[in-house]
């Protein structure tokens, strides 16, 4: 199964460059993008059966990624968050985990982590 992808990302450069990755690599389709927190929980949460998979950057234009987080935090178990960010520290990692976060992957080097993470949800997805 193809994963759908809802990516809340305020770099239009990393954006685009994560959509054609994630498509060729992985076989994501992406449903949707957001630069802000209102934009992206409003999404997420309206739309709640067109998308399997969440990537949430922390820093955005307006707001910040842990209220959309927070906002997907009662999500259904068939759908995955992810944060994908340059500032994956402990601490950062420890509050995406209180958060419901599925996994913390960061931006500088650990790309193919993701990818790999996508193509293996695409593989048990139902």
């Amino acid at each position: 199964m193809r994963l759908k992808a809802y990516i809340v990302e305020d770099n239009p450069t990393i954006r685009k460059n994560l959509i054609e990755t994630l498509e060729e690599l992985a076989g994501v389709v992406t449903v949707g993008t957001a630069e802000t927190e209102n934009e992206g929980t409003a999404w997420l949460t309206e739309n709640s059966a067109e998308w399997n998979l969440a990537i949430v950057d922390l820093f955005l234009k307006q707001g910040s990624g842990l209220g959309v987080l927070a906002a997907c935090r009662d999500r259904p178990s068939r759908q995955k968050v992810v944060v994908l960010s340059n500032y994956a520290t402990a601490d950062v990692r420890r509050r995406c985990e209180q958060l419901g976060v599925d996994a913390v992957f960061d931006k500088s080097n650990e790309i193919d982590a993701l990818v790999d993470y996508c193509n293996q949800q695409s593989a048990i997805a139902p």
